[in-house]
């Protein structure tokens, strides 16, 4: 059986090069690679395109990227609680791409599976719409979305195996799922690693053969976006 696993973070992000197109699997503060995206701090790495459902907080995920200035573009579905990203997003100092949420994942899961483009009636008569095909289907108009085109996709998820094979946890999946497979080489930040066949293949969600890399993280935060707690 073929081992996708890599020794650290290093090792998994080599190759990630200044202007290249990422995927970052998580929602918010949910199921985002920390590891990896603490590791693209430290490399410098500058004008990225950045696909991700958006950029989590000011001084955490993705937001501690756009504190470095090192993304140039944020394809996301919306803004979200990270205030520097709605300035520079203002300001014009970002390009931001934004797409609804459906549409956004389903741009990730054609590009896992290989389809090139779909029509969905999201977005008709909007802006969203401007400068793309549209066509009726059963009396009604859909757009038509190009798949994403990315060359890395780092994905998180809560366990995996040597082979590739990964399980989610609750909410966590979110983007993560759609995301794995959906570039040219995909990235896997797994809290636990364990040997190829440990896993029960019934509970596995994304199978090994759409990772091209895999390794454990050694630290999570796992910061709450918004807590809110009952009134005594």
């Amino acid at each position: 059986m073929i081992s996708r696993k890599v020794n650290n973070v290093k090792e998994a992000l080599e190759g990630i090069q200044d202007g290249q197109t990422i995927m970052l699997g998580g929602f918010g503060l949910c199921g985002i690679p920390e590891n990896s995206i603490a590791e693209l701090v430290r490399k410098n790495v500058t004008n990225l395109t950045c696909i991700s459902n958006n950029a989590g907080v000011d001084d955490f995920g993705l937001g501690l990227l756009l504190q470095k200035r090192q993304i140039k573009k944020m394809i996301s579905s919306y803004v979200g609680e990270n205030a520097e990203f709605e300035r520079q997003m203002l300001s014009g100092e970002l390009d931001v791409e934004l797409t609804p949420q459906g549409t956004l994942a389903e741009k990730c899961r054609a590009a896992q599976a290989g389809i090139p483009a779909f029509f969905t009636p999201a977005g008709f008569g909007t802006e969203v719409a401007e400068g793309k095909e549209t066509r009726e289907f059963n009396g009604k108009m859909h757009v038509m979305e190009l798949a994403y085109k990315a060359d890395f996709s780092i994905v998180k998820a809560w366990k995996g195996d040597e082979a590739g094979n990964l399980i989610f946890k609750g909410t966590a999946r979110n983007f993560n799922a759609c995301m794995a497979g959906a570039a040219k080489i995909t990235i896997a930040e797994v809290e636990e690693l364990v040997p190829a066949g440990t896993l029960n293949p019934n509970e596995i969600h994304i199978p090994g053969i759409m990772v091209n890399r895999i390794f454990q993280g050694e630290k999570f935060e796992k910061r709450i976006e918004q807590r809110t707690v009952r009134q005594k």
